[in-house]
């Protein structure tokens, strides 16, 4: 059994060979263009991720079946007959309706997105992306009326322009803001919400364990959100199994079983983990905005010069030095879920380094993880142990910091690919297979004593600070 993995991620678009025999690599990975036409703009060119896609399919080979993560939230418009894109790809990170949702809120409608959807009103979900397309691109409106419109996110594009199939799945739909999350279905009243026309958009299929499209001659037997990939790929299979991945943003998702986890007061949003045949699996979800989002704005302003001076310093915590670094850049997420608060460093002075700012800045992310993973504590009950992998797992001084907040063990993989282990492990049930489990060994560091709580307390002072800063 040979499968492959198709990982279209924020920033480039990799593939995975995984085999029965244990063999696992990485045999493709393209990078893409990240456009900002505006402030709080990001987008990406369709037509550039199909080309990626479509490479990644060619250079698998012969394989049994595929399996196709995405990246959640990020949506687009496209003729149904040519296939052609109407607009570009609104990625997840996009914030241009936020003063849309600020009048629905006013109005009183996240009551209803909090009831159906499980969702605030928050830019990050496809609903309101979706609606901005209709209300500000004509040619979709002209689509439209001839019948022709296609809405989704990029999964569904595709799917339907490679496999022909015009179809999601129930991870990337609970994504949208716009199904309901006890039926899996398309909510009317939702799509009416938002602007968005029902009929446009794709029907709703399972994440995996049967034949989702063909692609060529083979089976797509799993499509699936990234996040829902990596928790597959941690091995995370039973309520209170928890991960944390450290990408762009940092993504932590815990198990709930059959249970929605109805919790608004805590910033969490419930989310279908994965439905295989006819059974539906829940999680909790909780993210950070800015993680290896903030790394890379680090090195962007010159003031880090590579990755490798993340990896340890000489000198103790940053913040027990008084200096914070709160990780707003694109807004607080979960538990504020506050697109109005803004990036801060408090603490500067005159003797401030370079060095201490990166430690803290390490550190900051770090803290804004552990708010996430404290929401989760009150309403799941999660191992003793958290699984993490992504980029900052990479820094011994990140890992070991985000033990001693936390108080917890946390197990980093040797092994960076779990998103894409995650997809092919999916796409290989409907073969009635498994892949066999990762080797190689794992990395355990328990938090030290003492340690974590004038740290959160300090880091709460520092996030009320920054908060409302661009109302």
């Amino acid at each position: 059994m040979r499968i492959a993995a198709i990982d279209q991620g924020t920033t480039s678009t990799r593939l995975l060979l995984a085999d029965s025999a244990g063999d696992i690599r990485i045999a493709h990975s393209v990078r893409h263009g990240q456009h900002y036409p505006n402030p709080g703009w990001v987008e990406h060119d369709p037509l550039e991720l199909l080309r990626n896609v479509a490479a990644c399919v060619t250079e698998a080979g012969q394989v049994d079946a595929i399996g196709l993560d995405n990246q959640g939230e990020s949506c687009l418009a496209w003729d149904a007959v040519s296939g052609e894109p109407l607009s570009p790809v609104i990625v997840w990170q996009d914030s241009r309706t936020r003063e849309t949702l600020e009048r629905l809120r006013a109005d009183g409608a996240e009551e209803l997105t909090l009831a159906r959807a499980g969702l605030p009103l928050d830019p990050y979900f496809s609903a309101s992306k979706l609606g901005w397309i209709m209300a500000n691109v004509p040619a979709a409106r002209a689509a439209l009326a001839a019948g022709r419109l296609r809405l989704g996110t990029t999964d569904s594009f595709f799917l339907d322009r490679l496999g022909e199939r015009f179809v999601t799945d129930a991870t990337t739909a609970s994504r949208t803001s716009l199904m309901n999350l006890a039926a899996c279905t398309w909510d009317e009243e939702l799509c009416r919400l938002f602007g968005v026309p029902i009929e446009a958009l794709p029907p709703i299929g399972p994440t995996a364990g049967t034949v989702i499209a063909t692609i060529g001659k083979v089976p797509l037997t799993a499509s699936v959100v990234d996040q829902q990939a990596a928790l597959y790929g941690h091995g995370c299979r039973k309520p209170g199994d928890a991960k944390i991945t450290f990408g762009t943003g940092a993504f932590a998702l815990a198990l709930t079983g059959s249970r929605i986890v109805q919790s608004p007061e805590t910033g969490l949003l419930p989310t279908v983990a994965w439905k295989i045949g006819d059974e539906t699996t829940y999680a909790v979800d909780g993210g950070v905005y800015d993680a290896g989002a903030a790394v890379e704005w680090l090195g962007r302003i010159g003031l880090m010069k590579g990755v490798e001076e993340l990896q340890s310093f000489a000198e103790p915590a940053a913040i027990d030095r008084d200096l914070v670094f709160v990780p707003a850049l694109s807004g607080l997420a979960c538990p504020h879920w506050d697109r109005s608060a803004a990036g801060l460093w408090l603490g500067l002075s005159a003797d401030t380094t370079r060095e201490l700012m990166l430690q803290s800045a390490l550190e900051g992310i770090a803290l804004a993880t552990v708010d996430v993973i404290g929401a989760m504590d009150g309403e799941v009950v999660l191992g003793s142990t958290l699984s993490i992998d992504g980029g900052l797992s990479r820094s011994p001084y990140f890992t070991q910091f985000l033990a001693d907040a936390l108080q917890r063990r946390i197990v980093t993989q040797s092994f960076d690919e779990l998103t894409g282990f995650g997809c092919a492990a999916m796409a290989a049930l409907a073969l009635n297979g498994e892949l066999p489990p990762l080797q190689g060994k794992s990395s355990v560091l328990d938090g030290r004593p003492g340690k974590g709580s004038n740290w959160r307390s300090k880091f709460a002072d520092a996030v009320s600070r920054c908060r409302g800063w661009r109302q």
